[in-house]
């Protein structure tokens, strides 16, 4: 972590706070490597800085963080900066691509972290690193200064470990204009998502909310069961491959120019994904694309202006930190359907730091429609202090 001290004004709602930002965002004067040394090489210092709303509300820049190689990655590894260490699990991978970000926020180094998320790169870190953390809906919270991956998925997203204050930085992040008038009331469990994950993180998370199912009912409703993708040809699991090629065709058309100018020495896992995306056919992407509508209208009709749909953030705990390259890809493809569902309808999504597997953390994911992240926010504080009363 590059350390900062870049105070905000002196009055704000979030005076106080402490915050540590991806190194996908500006910050006046300094480079910004987007994870890689040769993008860091290939700008100039920033003139800007992105996280203006939050310096406005009166907190204290302290650093910019580790993130996976041009955010093309969730395992929470870099090939040419090293990997975090996950405070939680430290012989276990912290997540990514907002790594560092998550990791210090999880080892109280910072009140708040600032990360991005297009595939999953703040829900999966927060799942590994034990902290709280939120995917908005795609497009309320503005993104200039920060660099892009796959523009029709990128959002910007936070981390706390205080409910209270993921809510707050929310108040400050959202624009009031972009909300919509929900009351999230019907809850629905994604059982087709819990089958994907691993029978110890299902069992996990159900045995943490059992003993609380009174207060959960009161909060929403009795809990409903339902498969996601029933009606929908190939169900869950492939919506993975619409989100790989609708995700790739978007990254190489971001990064293909700066790639074959520049031939950065990209990592492990990065490369061969950019060399994947390199070859996906317009004709794919229309495909994939017109799938992607369905997935989205079938969520939106799903979740209407009330309904909750819970699901595993990851398939399980991290993986360990000296995984072979066939483990992470294992574990990629059994994360991409979970964290795929709220990345192509543009919904938003908070993870929950509720339970344990084999000591190490796994989180809730608790999907809303679109722009109901303040409600999604509002109920998230409740749920956790539901969950810590004795």
């Amino acid at each position: 972590m590059t350390r900062l001290s870049l105070k905000g004004r002196d009055d704000g709602i979030l005076k106080g706070a402490t915050v540590v930002i991806k190194d996908s965002y500006d910050i006046q004067g300094l480079g910004t490597s987007n994870g890689s040394p040769t993008w860091l090489a290939a700008h100039p210092a920033a003139s800007q800085n992105a996280p203006a709303a939050l310096l406005d509300a009166g907190v204290t820049i302290t650093g910019k963080c580790i993130m996976d190689e041009m955010a093309y990655s969730l395992e929470g590894s870099n090939a040419h900066y090293g990997t975090p260490v996950n405070p939680a699990c430290p012989d276990r991978l912290p997540g990514g691509s907002s790594s560092g970000t998550a990791a210090a926020v999880a080892a109280g180094e910072a009140d708040l972290g600032l990360g991005g998320d297009t595939g999953g790169s703040v829900r999966v870190p927060a799942s590994f690193c034990g902290i709280l953390g939120i995917r908005p809906t795609h497009g309320r919270v503005d993104l200039t200064g920060s660099c892009p991956l796959a523009p029709s998925f990128d959002t910007g997203g936070w981390f706390a470990r205080d409910p209270a204050l993921l809510r707050k930085a929310g108040q400050v992040l959202l624009p009031p204009s972009s909300k919509r008038p929900v009351s999230l009331k019907r809850w629905l469990v994604g059982k087709d998502a819990f089958d994907i994950a691993t029978p110890a993180t299902s069992r996990a998370i159900y045995d943490a909310l059992s003993p609380k199912i009174d207060g959960m009912q009161q909060l929403l409703s009795p809990p409903q069961e339902i498969d996601i993708g029933r009606g929908l040809e190939g169900g869950l699991r492939s919506w993975a491959e619409i989100f790989r090629i609708d995700q790739g065709y978007e990254a190489w058309q971001t990064h293909g120019q700066f790639i074959e100018q520049h031939r950065p020495a990209l990592g492990p896992g990065i490369k061969e994904r950019f060399e994947m995306a390199s070859k996906i056919t317009a004709a794919e992407y229309d495909e994939a694309h017109k799938r992607r509508k369905v997935v989205t209208a079938h969520m939106h009709e799903l979740l209407g202006d009330d309904a909750v749909l819970a699901v595993p953030s990851a398939p399980g705990p991290a993986p360990l930190v000296n995984s072979s390259p066939e483990e992470i890809s294992a574990m990629r493809s059994q994360l991409l359907p979970l964290t795929c569902i709220a990345g192509l309808a543009g919904l938003p999504q908070v993870s929950l730091p509720i339970a344990q597997v084999d000591g190490c953390p796994v989180g809730l994911g608790l999907i809303g429609p679109p722009g109901s992240d303040e409600a999604l926010l509002a109920l998230t504080e409740e749920i956790m202090g539901l969950l810590k009363a004795s």
